[in-house]
């Protein structure tokens, strides 16, 4: 089944987005994932090996796109909704290291 639904803005994805991360794993994964991305960025950055910079696509969806279809068991927001998903990672990034999502 599709989901066709329509939002205005973030703040009407953003609870969607978080029914579509309800698996533990799957959160952890993209918490741990999206930590891996900042560490590779710092690196990258201060070490002067610009070249590490092409791999954060590849660390942030790669442990998101595993959570969603191992665990989850559903297609990741990414595809129908690239821009709102990729805020919303870093909204729930920020909200499990304040503690108000669980991980």
């Amino acid at each position: 089944m599709s989901d066709q639904r329509t939002f205005s803005n973030f703040s009407e994805f953003y609870p969607y987005y978080l029914e579509e991360h309800s698996d533990v794993t799957c959160r952890r994964l993209h918490f741990a994932g999206s930590l891996l991305v900042l560490v590779v960025a710092f690196w990258a950055i201060a070490s002067g090996k610009l070249v590490w910079l092409l791999l954060l696509p590849i660390i942030g969806y790669g442990f998101a796109w595993v959570g969603h279809f191992k665990f989850e068991k559903n297609r990741p927001a990414t595809f129908k909704y690239p821009v709102y998903s990729l805020m919303g990672d870093w909204v729930m990034f920020r909200d499990m290291l304040i503690g108000r999502i669980r991980f």
